[in-house]
């Protein structure tokens, strides 16, 4: 997480490559996500997606698990 950690400052706006690189993904899972809507908040401005550095932060904080078994995130 060392690049979200040094992009952090409030609600900085990340193209969806810094995005993909900062969570160690694709842009094409970040773009299936979206469609599904099961991924981090998104901000679109016209044909442009950002994501805020605190949506991201505040989604891997919503699906930090213990175990497979657990259905509720880490407290």
């Amino acid at each position: 997480m060392d690049a979200i950690n040094k992009l952090k400052s409030g609600s900085q706006l990340l193209t969806e490559v810094q995005a993909a690189e900062a969570l160690n993904l694709s842009v094409r899972t970040l773009q299936a996500w979206r469609v599904r809507g099961s991924g981090p908040n998104f901000v679109k401005l016209s044909r442009a997606v950002r994501y805020r550095v605190t949506d991201l932060d505040d989604w891997l904080n919503a699906n930090c698990r213990g175990s497979t078994s657990e259905t509720e995130a880490c407290k």
